[in-house]
């Protein structure tokens, strides 16, 4: 019988990320990011359509926004649904840095050190998808919170998907630009969950 993992006497859930990726490094990235417990607050899908809300407005407005806060960062294709968020977020840097080490940080105590060096091994990368992705729900949860819609809030966490060339990419385009279409046969749609 497996136990479940667990940090600090609590059990956890295990990252979906690759052990040995680095997610700073340039590529082609497919993310989906939910709302707490699919609530529907981006809008709704009519006849085919996504008939966003004030809140799903600022979503797409902020992700498009990526593109003023990251540099070598593009948006390649997304769509707002009711309650998730599908894109493809492109990392292209002209030269790339090695991130597997991160500078040393240097301290007059050794404890303090090692405990930097821990941190920054752990923390996401500048400029990497998952400190994209933190940035983008912090800023609309930001925006939500600063304008009355207190209840406004993610689900923890993002799914991704590495994009590689195997013909992936248009699949995953044509699946962006269909989804509206789709919604009713749509995992993320409530009435499915159960199916």
């Amino acid at each position: 019988m497996m136990t479940q993992p667990k940090f600090k006497g609590k059990y956890r859930v295990e990252s979906t990320r690759l052990p040995n990726q680095d997610y700073a490094t340039n590529g082609w990235y497919f993310v989906t990011i939910c709302t707490r417990d699919r609530t529907h607050f981006f809008g709704n899908i009519v006849e085919g359509q996504v008939q966003l809300s004030a809140i799903g407005e600022i979503a797409q407005w902020f992700w498009i926004d990526i593109l003023n806060h990251f540099e070598h960062t593009y948006i390649n294709g997304y769509v707002i649904m009711p309650n998730h968020v599908h894109g493809i977020i492109v990392i292209d840097r002209p030269h790339q840095v090695n991130r597997d080490r991160p500078p040393n940080v240097e301290t007059l105590q050794c404890n303090v050190s090692t405990r930097n060096q821990f941190m920054s091994n752990i923390s996401p990368q500048a400029g990497s998808l998952g400190t994209i992705m933190r940035s983008y729900k912090s800023a609309v949860s930001y925006w939500c919170h600063q304008n009355g819609y207190d209840h406004f809030a993610w689900q923890p966490r993002f799914y991704e998907h590495i994009i590689r060339a195997d013909g992936s990419l248009n699949r995953i385009r044509d699946y962006i630009a269909n989804n509206p279409t789709k919604w009713e046969l749509d995992r993320h749609n409530p009435t499915n969950l159960w199916m």
